[in-house]
């Protein structure tokens, strides 16, 4: 019997120290805590011996407020609390101060005469969350349901209305009681569209629920989602358009229990399209009127052009002939006679002077009609200037002025056409020496004036230009006063050289002092010297890849219309053996290789004829067999603004020219690596 009350009160101990709930006992006299399990002391972080002979509200201060004998009778369970097994809810606190909710049940026993109670904690803490979780939760599906932005219709099976809620109250002005359990929502719709709606299934409609609702829901209820515009009709007989979705509910066997149709009123979008349209139509008209301008003045300008190219062979042709037969005359045996030669000598300057106008005035045309194409690129200064100073030099030499250019080994580049540069500085030459003083000098100089800038100068050592006459100087055919000089001259030199200028990328301006002299001077965007393979990259370059035996060989693709720089990347590639390289010149070529070839990565210039970089990045990523393919984009426009499109655009990097090894090499890297990234 000894050994059975031993197992007995081992396996009540057992039990004591394994349930999760905390169990405490208390002497009725002062509620002093007698035991306690582990659970216990788990709950509130106390030991069982810090507890021992402490109060109860320690653990549970509330009771504080009543310590008399009887003092957890108020907790003791109610015959409908364990019915359910539950008890009452108390608010405990642990050993570091925090506190948690609880749910305590207390009973009472009397061992040899003495008043115990017994009581069973339970911490709630994560009840206590899960309900406060959807409490919220109910309370925003009750916020959103109720909105007034959009109407919550849901019927039953057969299409009558069960809930309508308040937004739907408001939009279509009928109190909820007006339409639940009465109609459906095809008899507060316009009945002509759910005619026609119910038409173009083109099948037959069950009988089962009103056909012109079941019009409504009929690919809802095969699981179709559906989005429709229909007119819904206000209890007043108003009408708003309205974008419906429906929804199918279905039970847990998967049968349809009811419908639930959300809708949007769509007036204002409506009232926006029609907007849209009416503005539409009014900018269509403005653009054909003003296409039609547009062809009136490429009429107009085409056939200014044509007029000069036409008077140019016409005048050409003649011209040629005057000055022809008087270099023979001058030349001829027996000479001329004095007064022969001077007549002579006449008709050949004013030649020449009508042949400089003519070359001129064709250039000054074809600039403002827009069809004169430059070719800019990085251009050597050093190497125009050697030129220039060949050209004027016999000119420099005839009038006595002398002219001194840069000296030194220095080069320096300009982005620019070389022929229109050379024009440019010629001209502004050939005015220092027309313009200059008996032994006069001029002088050529250069420097970096701001950042990216060069300007380059031509001083001389005139009479200088009032601020009167500077402010007309770009104007065409005026000449400020030299028309009765002695230097002949056109008026337009200087009106070409403005425009070549700007469409360089650059200004040009003057400074001048009566009595000192002028100076005329431009800028333009200085660059570096143009390089094929840049000067870091060895000329024997251990293989930056180094292939694994067996592994596929990857393919870039190209898309490019610059052979140098198709050269450029080919060196840099056949340092790769772990690649090969695919090229095309024009984005529509490059779209087709790469259907055609699926290439692991594409480089794609932005500036390409045709289309752009950036379109051919649309239509590939718009195509199925090409949209998992990544793009990186190679160009010149290294603007901020033209990066950050690039990359909004959906290049994965973008990369600006000149191209620096290192990165380059890291991004086809990167590259390589996204598209093992979509590999099935």
């Amino acid at each position: 019997m000894q050994q059975d009350l031993r197992d007995s009160a081992a396996l009540v101990q057992t039990i004591l120290n394994t349930v999760v709930d905390g169990l405490v006992t208390i002497h009725a006299q002062g509620g002093i805590i007698e035991t306690v399990n582990p659970a216990i002391e788990l709950m509130f972080g106390y030991s069982a011996a810090d507890l021992g002979g402490k109060p109860l509200s320690l653990l549970i201060p509330e009771l504080d407020k009543d310590q008399h004998n009887g003092s957890l009778a108020y907790y003791g369970v109610s015959d409908e609390a364990r019915a359910i097994g539950m008890g009452r809810e108390v608010i405990g606190r642990r050993k570091n101060g925090s506190a948690f909710p609880l749910e305590i049940a207390v009973s009472e026993m009397t061992l040899r005469g003495q008043r115990y109670f017994t009581g069973i904690l339970r911490d709630i803490s994560t009840r206590k969350a899960a309900e406060e979780a959807l409490l919220k939760a109910g309370a925003l599906q009750r916020a959103i349901f109720d909105s007034a932005n959009f109407s919550s219709i849901a019927t039953d099976a057969k299409g009558v209305i069960q809930i309508f809620n308040v937004g739907a109250e408001r939009m279509l002005g009928y109190a909820a009681a007006e339409v639940m359990n009465k109609i459906t929502p095809a008899d507060i719709s316009d009945p002509q569209e759910v005619i026609a709606r119910a038409k173009s299934l083109s099948v037959e409609l069950e009988t089962s629920i009103s056909p012109g609702f079941e019009a409504l829901v009929f690919k809802a209820s095969r699981g179709i989602e559906d989005i429709y515009e229909l007119t819904y009709i206000r209890k007043d007989g108003s009408r708003f358009p309205a974008v419906v979705s429906v929804t199918a509910l279905r039970d847990d066997q998967d049968s349809i229990i009811g419908y639930l149709l959300i809708g949007t009123d769509n007036t204002a979008r409506k009232q926006v399209e029609a907007e849209r349209a009416r503005l539409d139509l009014v900018l269509q008209n403005k653009n054909v009127e003003l296409e039609r301008a547009r062809r009136v003045a490429d009429h107009a300008n085409q056939a200014k052009s044509d007029f000069l190219s036409s008077m140019s062979h016409e005048l050409r042709s003649p011209l040629n002939a005057i000055l022809g037969f008087a270099q023979l005359l001058e030349s001829g045996s027996p000479p001329p006679s004095p007064t022969q030669a001077g007549s002579i000598g006449q008709i050949l300057t004013a030649g020449w002077y009508l042949l400089k106008l003519i070359n001129e005035i064709l250039d000054l045309a074809l600039i403002e009609s827009g069809r004169l194409s430059l070719s800019l690129e990085p251009t050597s200064l050093h190497d125009v200037l050697q030129d220039c100073q060949a050209m004027i030099a016999l000119k420099a030499q005839q009038k006595g002025i002398r002219i001194k250019f840069p000296t030194g080994d220095d080069d320096c580049f300009v982005i620019a056409d070389r022929t229109r540069l050379k024009q440019v500085l010629v001209n502004l030459l050939s005015n220092a020496i027309k313009y200059n003083r008996p032994d006069g000098t001029a002088e050529v100089s250069y420097r970096l004036h701001s950042a990216g800038r060069l300007r380059i100068s031509v001083r001389d050592s005139g009479e200088g230009l009032s601020p009167l006459k500077i402010a007309q100087l770009f104007q065409p055919f005026n000449r400020l006063g030299q028309e009765a000089g002695a230097e002949e001259g056109t008026g337009i030199g200087l009106v070409v050289s403005r425009q070549l200028v700007e469409l360089m990328g650059g200004e040009i301006g003057v400074t001048s002092t009566v009595g000192v002299g002028s100076v005329f001077w431009f800028e333009l965007n200085a660059t570096l010297a143009p390089q094929l393979v840049l000067d870091e990259l060895p000329l024997e370059v251990t293989p930056v890849s180094v292939a694994s035996p067996g592994a596929p060989l990857r393919t870039l693709l190209y898309v490019e219309d610059n052979q140098a720089n198709m050269a450029l990347v080919e060196q840099l590639i056949a340092r790769r053996p772990d690649m090969r390289l695919l090229g095309a010149q024009d984005a529509m070529r490059g779209i087709a290789m790469a259907r055609a070839h699926q290439p692991d990565l594409i480089l794609m210039d932005i500036n390409l004829p045709g289309i752009s970089g950036m379109q051919a990045l649309a239509i590939l990523q718009e195509d199925a067999a090409t949209q998992h393919i990544p793009v990186l984009a190679l160009s010149a426009n290294a603007m901020s603004r033209d990066i950050e499109k690039g990359l909004a655009a959906g290049f994965f990097r973008y990369l600006t020219k000149p191209i620096l090894v290192q990165e380059f090499m890291a991004a086809l890297d990167e590259g390589l690596a996204l598209a093992d990234a979509h590999v099935p």
